[in-house]
This record gives structure tokens, sequence and C-alpha cells, in this order.
């Protein structure tokens, strides 16, 4: 099975939203997903009570208690997917059973001084877990919630990348501030459940990071230790349509 993390121990950085959204980008590709919450605010669960039944399918499995860590549904295979959202002010050593069942880390992360130095301590962190150590894990940062002003014609300015340097790595994904992305969730939804040209705009972020899921052996040669990407070929997704009696609504585009 294909576990993807996403921590950060800052609060407040979207790795929820950036969870839900991988999870909905995957079960659109008509692959079965799994979307573990281990976070007490349950936030990721609360999402999916909200889906609606003809939104491509979403497992969900509650991981808030540790005891419970590790636990999945028997009948997933090794072709599955897990994308697990921890909890907020993950530590090092809370990290390490989270970790223990992962292949690949995302770590979400604002472009803003406090949240750049925070993840450059909780990257510390990490490194001395067994697993990260011996490499058996990838760790990509996103750039979540990204301004407009730090990016011209959908690249990062100088301004935004020297951020980074700081990290001494540089995000896989820049993904832009959007009201959509709250606006989709309060109904269950994602940005990869629609398909009009607006949502296919912004879905184009995201697609480094689907590449990289969808091409790149997910736990070997880590970006972190060879700082090179793999050349891939782009795919499109687009919403699952699925036989149900429940129609919903169109919504409004939010910029």
């Amino acid at each position: 099975m294909q576990k993807i993390l996403i921590a950060n121990q800052k609060g407040g950085c979207g790795k929820t939203s950036i969870a839900i959204n991988l999870a909905a980008a995957l079960a659109n590709q008509g692959k079965t997903v799994a979307l573990a919450d281990a976070d007490p605010q349950k936030s990721s669960l609360q999402w999916l009570k909200m889906r609606p039944d003809d939104a491509a399918t979403i497992i969900g499995v509650d991981w808030r208690d540790s005891d419970d860590i590790g636990e999945i549904p028997k009948h997933l295979q090794k072709d599955d997917w897990l994308i697990i959202d921890a909890p907020g002010a993950l530590s090092g050593n809370k990290a390490q059973p989270l970790i223990a069942e992962c292949k690949a880390i995302l770590i979400p992360v604002l472009p803003a001084f406090f949240d750049i130095h925070s993840t450059k301590r909780f990257l510390k962190s990490l490194e001395d877990i067994k697993r990260i150590r011996k490499g058996k894990v990838d760790i990509y940062l996103v750039a979540n919630r990204v301004r407009s002003q730090l990016m011209q014609d959908h690249t990062p300015t100088d301004k935004l990348v020297s951020l980074f340097d700081d990290i001494g790595q540089q995000p896989l994904a820049w993904l832009s501030e959007r009201s959509i992305y709250q606006a989709l969730a309060e109904r269950g939804l994602s940005i990869f459940d629609k398909s009009q040209k607006p949502y296919r705009d912004i879905q184009t972020q995201w697609q480094p990071i689907i590449e990289m899921l969808a091409h790149e052996p997910v736990g070997t040669n880590s970006p972190n230790q060879s700082g090179n990407q793999a050349a891939v070929t782009p795919s499109r997704i687009t919403p699952q349509t699925t036989k149900t009696s429940k129609t919903t609504k169109t919504s409004n585009w939010y910029e």
C-alpha cells in the first residue's frame, strides 16, 4: 500500500486541506483511497461525513487514538493509497509511529518567516528517525496558500524562492491562496471533484505532486538527498461520474 503522511509541527499550515484534496485527486483517478485522520480535531473525518454520495469514494480511517495507528481496513490492497492527516504541533517523538507507516511525507509550509523557521526545526527533529536516516522515506515541501504577489506568471518570485533557501530545499509544488478550497471543503468536496476550467487551472498547481506519486518510486531517491526530480509526463485528473439518484447543485466560482 502506498502511504503518504501530511505533517508539520506548525499549526495552521493547511495540512488537512492538502490531505483531503490529495485523497480526492487520487480517488478521481479511479484509485482506491483511504484517508486516515490522526488529528484530535478530526477535520478530515468531518469532511468525509459531508461528502456527497455521488463524489468519488474515499474510505475514512480513525487514527486519533495512538493505539489505532497502523490499523487499516483489511480489504485494502498493495496498490491502494492511504493518505494520513497528522495531528497539529507534531514533534519528532510523536511523529515516529506515523512515519513508520509511510513511504513519503508532504510538509505544507506557509511562505512566512515564522513558518519557514518552524519547518526548519521540524525537519531537524526528523533526522534521527531511523527510516528517514536510512533514506526509506521521501520528504517533500509544499508551499501552501501562496499570495498572488509572490507569484509572477505562475512562477515563484525571487523573494519567495529565497525564503525556502533558508530551509535548504525548494517546494515540490506552489499552491496559491484561494477561498474556493474552504468553500468546497464545507460541502465535503475538493477542487478535484470539479471539472470546470477555473478548477482545472488550480489543479495544474498540484500536478508536480500527482506526477511524483504516479511516476516516481515512493520511498527511494528522496529529493532532500539527491536534490533532483524525475522527469514525468503530465496526466489530467477529471472527476469520476457515478450512477446515483442524488443530484447536487452546481456551485458558483470563488476567486
